[in-house]
């Protein structure tokens, strides 16, 4: 597999929410604004990022029977790292994100990357499947959130450009996650599966 195609897998082929359906407990709890989408997006990523690359490092090192073990401390110690950074330079969004940031721990997307592809890759390819995944990742999570907090709370990023009158209450709720999540999966895979049958016609076509 190409550089470009380990790097870009993630943004829709393979996106981590949309497609593989993983990582369901941040994409619908956190994404009531896109502030906290960015937040959460850019927290997953780092993590992603640096795990990937030190599993990537260390996997001929770490003895098979105790690697899920240790990958699980791998990652605690970057959750770690980008929970105290959060707290201390962005304490609002901390406080939006709550507990969902030091459970990026047992995200499966996380140790589900490091235990199918850093453990068994080189840490170039290793580092790029990270920064793609996690930038799929936030794509999902953009995409959701721009959607329930212009219905539901008639802002985007902060700005309210729709008066609260107009609002619709269900799409801040736990309903409205579920329903944009699947209108916005069903999009997606839709796109996916035409781009794939158009390359499939024109592999046929070429010989």
């Amino acid at each position: 597999m190409s550089k470009i195609k380990i790097l870009t897998k993630g943004f829709f082929k393979e996106n981590p929410s949309l497609i593989l359906v993983l990582g369901m407990c941040p994409t619908l709890a956190v994404t009531t604004s896109v502030n906290n989408a960015l937040g959460m997006g850019a927290a997953t990523t780092f993590v992603l990022l640096m795990s990937n690359i030190i599993i990537s490092l260390l996997k001929n090192v770490i003895p098979d029977k105790v690697r899920i073990p240790c990958f699980i401390v791998i990652i605690a110690t970057f959750v770690s790292m980008v929970d105290l950074i959060i707290q201390g330079f962005v304490p609002a969004l901390s406080e939006s994100l709550g507990v969902f940031i030091p459970l990026i721990v047992v995200n499966c997307i996380v140790l589900g990357r490091a235990e199918a592809f850093a453990s068994k890759n080189t840490v170039f390819d290793s580092m790029l499947d990270g920064l793609g995944m996690g930038i799929g990742f936030t794509i999902s999570l953009v995409l959701i959130a721009a959607v329930r907090e212009v219905l539901g709370a008639g802002s985007f990023m902060g700005w309210q450009f729709i008066p609260s009158d107009y609002n619709i209450l269900i799409f801040v709720l736990a309903p409205g996650a579920f329903l944009v999540l699947g209108f916005i999966m069903a999009l997606v895979r839709h796109c996916v599966n035409k781009v794939e049958e158009k390359r499939k016609n024109k592999m046929c076509a070429t010989k």
